[in-house]
């Protein structure tokens, strides 16, 4: 009897900007994928190149179907979820993507929708929210437990039991020490070293850190 081939997922990412492509090319060589569609508002009509469509953002509702999966590729927190907000889709319909060189614990918990990049690990018991972005080398260390729309930069170290809120986001190489609260839409310099606790809507530099700038989200 002939084995019976099993089905690939058709994908449609929006973004098509540079955050797109590196998820562009974690989707293309895996056979458990099918990107049939790019969808961003910098392109004005729609189109059709090497078989993936290009069109706005809007052809979404014409395109989707039950069993599509879909990936918001865009880097800036605020956009993603706006973006997120504004298709309306159930959270099982938006698919997590994990590049096969990351390191994820069997006891970790990854949301719907969210990116893990190359080398980047996640350890055990951290729990990572929706529409997160774990950036190249970025480590997530056990117990840390990331709000939705986060975004943690290349070589980023959350050390042990970490906690944050929504929509944070902690730049390239920075670290923070064990046990420390990141609160909702706060943004973390490259290269800082958090030591205490960061406020909500706060912008925070330097090694140590210091508050530096009260955001308008």
């Amino acid at each position: 009897m002939a084995r019976k081939k099993c089905c690939r997922v058709n994908v449609i990412i929006l973004g098509d900007g540079g955050h797109s492509r590196v998820i562009q090319e974690m989707l293309f060589p895996n056979v458990n994928y099918q990107v049939t569609a790019i969808l961003d508002d910098k392109h004005k009509r729609g189109f059709k190149q090497n078989g993936i469509i290009y069109a706005p953002i809007d052809y979404l509702t014409q395109l989707f179907q039950h069993d599509t999966r879909v990936v918001v590729a865009i880097g800036e927190n605020k956009i993603r979820k706006k973006i997120v907000d504004q298709v309306n889709l159930l959270p099982e319909q938006f698919l997590s993507v994990i590049h096969s060189t990351a390191v994820v614990s069997s006891s970790a918990e990854i949301g719907n929708g969210t990116v893990i990049m190359p080398n980047a690990v996640v350890n055990a018991s951290a729990k990572i929210g929706m529409h997160c972005i774990i950036n190249t080398g970025a480590v997530i260390e056990h117990d840390n437990n990331i709000g939705d729309y986060t975004h943690i930069s290349p070589n980023a170290t959350l050390t042990g039991g970490v906690t944050s809120g929504e929509g944070v986001h902690v730049g390239s190489t920075a670290a923070i020490i064990p046990g420390k609260h990141l609160g909702s839409w706060s943004v973390i310099g490259a290269g800082s070293t958090v030591i205490e606790h960061i406020p909500a809507f706060s912008k925070a530099v330097g090694s140590p850190t210091r508050i530096i700038e009260r955001l308008m989200i």
